[in-house]
């Protein structure tokens, strides 16, 4: 087949919108909305057919694991394993309609670069290489042999491997992450940043240093068995709702829950669940026993407040309150944390949360009286200049009364991609440690690159400075996905090849250095045939579990190359095929990749055998498991961290970027923003009520939205709606990747330097010439 007719949305590209509606936000999700807009999109674009092959597969044990995020399976599946988000994600890989050759012809990289993320992702599966050349504004048709001639040139001539940079999308599998890292560093780099580096690398920097694993601590099981469930700077109802169905099994077995969020967010207040009669027909589920609508970059001091109750609690009656044989066996730290929580001050607490002493109270008596304990969160932490420290501190609160390595409590970060947590196990890092480079030497017979590499962040600004010459993006959406939008494709452009490895277009592929190579995948719904037969591939999901995912309807299109192929090609191509590493060996046969990762990556031993359980395997994890720490101490640490409260200027507020609902990262399935109440549209601000008077603005108001950055100019977001709204006093929200221009590529995390995408200061100046609507 070949595109579809434009959508409407296609001649207002950027953020011009028309037909925004707006109305008020819900108080419930799911329920028989969310299997309608579910079901629709599948049956009109995929047919009934493909439609019940696709979605009675996804997430089951013989079936394809879900693309759109890390949460983990139940032993037990349902019939209809997935969620609306998850439905969309396989509509939009799977569909057949395709991007034809004459596509290329009729559009050139400067009319792409004039259309949205929507409309690029509309126009259909990519199934040819295309190449733009130096001096050219058009890609053109290209083979596969002439794409890896090309690129295997380029990459020998560079006079230095520093010189190239591969990045990873979280999309990718196991087994092709690990030849992918595998590559780089036969190539003589280090430089491999991912998607972790603009979500969850505090995460992975905290917990490493204090606990010894960058990973959840719980597993699947343990929501049922909690009895309080923390949620922290999450939104399960848009980014992840298979967890409301886990929080509703856990409320079901006396759990109380807990939703702490600058933003109300509906699938934490009350959840239907499509698949119970109660969720069709009654009032479903009532999540959140308490919402605590914090001030955005105000859950460290929160953290601190709630540590410091139960401290005192203890005093008050010692003996009684603290795990005090947990903590003299598994922890180091205590005193030095006590002394310094001593000297909190409550009111500059107070003022940091924008929360009073009765709510903090409350959620302290609640910690106490819970034996087991989960917090869980997800980039509300993550993306702030403190994460590390925040993070830290969950730790401290957990640790306090032993609430890591029992059943029902852990920490629960909720990654977001799909396969990110099992890329980064597979070794794509720029700060792989030592013992896994003297592994792959003793694997292989080469010697890997020691210096660290490049993360995104720090990979601009080599391109800044003129010192990368060809990126390679296996999958994303690199230049939308990060920070300072006009800097970050400044950069990009100054590259001499860029190179995306994609399922669909988007705005990667129109800003793009001299040359460009676009090179079509498989999807992970599609069957992969290699010369030795059918082959499957695996993920680790987000509690450490790792499964196999098979492809179950034919590609979209012939010629498709998986993307394990593409990979071992392009090291044939740069490095050729006489050297220690059998790279046609691996892509005929993933077994032999899978052998490799057996005696490389610790707890993969006996993988191929492993992996063919129906239910996978569980990777070791030494606070869960054994209550062990790979830390400095040799114990879990408890950290004094200094409190350093979020200033907000008057006249400012601090703006969040965050996911409307119909939206998978960088990747917008629709218009709508259903629980938020926007539909057709993008172009608004969220800003709370009492704010907009403070201002002197008003609902429906058009406004520029100007960020503020010591010492650089302003950046502006043009001619945004204002929706009144019940966030957080002094705080706004708007939708990413638009708003990644107002985000400053200096403002990264302490220690992680991640993008600090949840607290931009800005202010809003009224466009004159507007009208409200």
């Amino acid at each position: 087949m070949t595109k579809k007719t434009e959508s409407k949305e296609s001649l207002n590209p950027g953020h011009d919108y028309p037909d925004l509606e707006v109305s008020p936000p819900e108080d419930w999700a799911v329920g028989l909305p969310a299997i309608y807009h579910s079901m629709e999109p599948a049956i009109v674009q995929l047919g009934l057919t493909r439609t019940a092959k696709l979605m009675t597969s996804m997430n089951q044990k013989d079936g394809f694991d879900c693309m759109s995020c890390a949460w983990p399976d139940p032993d037990k599946r349902k019939a209809l394993e997935f969620c609306e988000n998850g439905a969309r994600a396989v509509t939009w890989e799977a569909t057949p309609v395709t991007v034809p050759t004459s596509f290329w012809a009729e559009n050139s990289v400067s009319d792409l670069l004039t259309k949205s993320e929507y409309w690029l992702g509309m126009q259909g599966r990519l199934t040819e290489p295309v190449y733009k050349p130096a001096g050219s504004d058009h890609y053109e048709p290209i083979s596969w042999d002439k794409a890896f001639s090309l690129l295997g040139e380029r990459l020998r001539g560079l006079d230095s491997p520093d010189k190239a940079v591969f990045y990873t999308s979280g999309r990718t599998a196991n087994e092709t992450a690990f030849v992918y890292q595998l590559f780089a560093r036969a190539y003589g780099t280090n430089n491999l940043p991912d998607c972790s580096n603009m979500c969850h690398e505090s995460t992975s920097l905290a917990l490493g240093e204090v606990i010894g694993i960058g990973k959840s601590t719980i597993a699947y099981d343990d929501f049922e068995r909690a009895d309080l469930i923390i949620i922290l700077g999450q939104n399960p109802g848009t980014n992840h709702p298979r967890m409301l169905t886990a929080l509703e099994d856990a409320k079901k077995n006396g759990a109380k829950i807990v939703a702490v969020n600058p933003l109300p967010e509906a699938g934490l207040m009350r959840y239907k669940n499509p698949q119970k009669v109660r969720g069709i027909v009654g009032r479903g589920t009532t999540l959140a026993d308490q919402f605590l609508q914090i001030r955005s970059g105000g859950d460290m001091a929160l953290l601190q407040a709630l540590s410091k109750r139960v401290l005192d609690a203890e005093a008050a009656n010692p003996g009684t309150v603290l795990d005090h044989d947990f903590l003299a066996k598994h922890s180091s730290g205590l005193a030095e944390f006590t002394a310094h929580l001593a000297g909190l001050d409550e009111a500059e607490v107070l003022a940091a949360t924008g929360l009073d002493a009765v709510e903090i109270d409350e959620l302290a008596e609640r910690y106490l009286a819970s034996d087991r304990v989960i917090i869980s969160w997800a980039m509300g932490l993550t993306q702030h200049r403190n994460s590390v420290a925040t993070l830290k501190e969950v730790i401290n609160l957990l640790l306090l009364r032993g609430n890591i390595g029992k059943p029902g409590a852990g920490a629960s970060p909720i990654r977001g991609h799909s396969n990110v947590q099992g890329d980064r196990t597979m070794g794509i890092w720029e700060q792989v440690t030592p013992a896994f480079l003297d592994a792959i030497e003793a694997e292989f017979g080469f010697s890997p690159p020691r210096p660290h590499g490049m993360d995104a962040l720090k990979s601009i600004a080599a391109m800044q400075k003129g010192e990368v010459s060809v990126f390679f993006a296996l999958g994303g959406n690199f230049v939308a996905a990060l920070s300072d939008t006009e800097a970050t494709e400044a950069a990009m452009r100054g590259c001499d090849l860029t190179v995306q490895v994609s399922t669909k277009l988007n705005r990667s592929h129109a800003v793009i250095g001299s040359e460009a190579l676009i090179l079509p995948t498989l999807g992970r719904t599609e069957f992969d045939l290699q010369k030795s037969g059918p082959q499957f591939l695996s993920v680790e999901d987000t509690v450490c579990a790792v499964h196999a995912t098979h492809g179950s309807v034919p590609p979209v299109a012939p010629g498709l190359l998986s993307e394990v192929s593409i990979v071992t090609r392009m090291a044939v191509a740069a490095l050729g095929d006489s050297g220690p590493i059998d790279w046609n060996g691996m892509e005929a046969d993933y077994d032999l990749i899978r052998e490799h990762i057996s005696r490389v990556v610790p707890g993969f031993e006996d993988f191929n055998e492993k992996v063919r359980r129906s239910s996978g395997f569980i990777l070791p994890n030494g606070p869960r498991d054994t209550r062990s720490f790979d830390t400095e101490t040799g114990k879990a640490m408890i950290t004094v961290n200094a409190l350093e409260p979020l200033e907000r200027p008057e006249g400012r507020l601090i703006l969040q970027t965050l996911r409307s609902h119909d939206q998978f990262n960088t990747t917008i399935y629709s218009l709508n923003d259903r629980y938020r109440g926007i539909k057709n549209g993008r172009d608004v601000v969220f800003v709370n009520s009492e704010d907009l008077t403070e201002l002197g603005l008003e609902d429906g108001q058009r406004v520029d939205i100007v960020s503020e950055w010591a010492g650089e100019p302003d950046r502006y977001l043009r001619n945004y709606r204002v929706v009144s709204y019940p966030t957080a006093k002094g705080c706004a929200a708007a939708y990413f990747p638009e708003a990644n221009v107002l985000v400053p590529l200096a403002s990264a995390a302490i220690g992680s330097n991640t993008p600090v995408s949840k607290a931009v200061i800005v202010r809003l100046e009224p466009v004159a010439s507007a009208s409200t609507r």
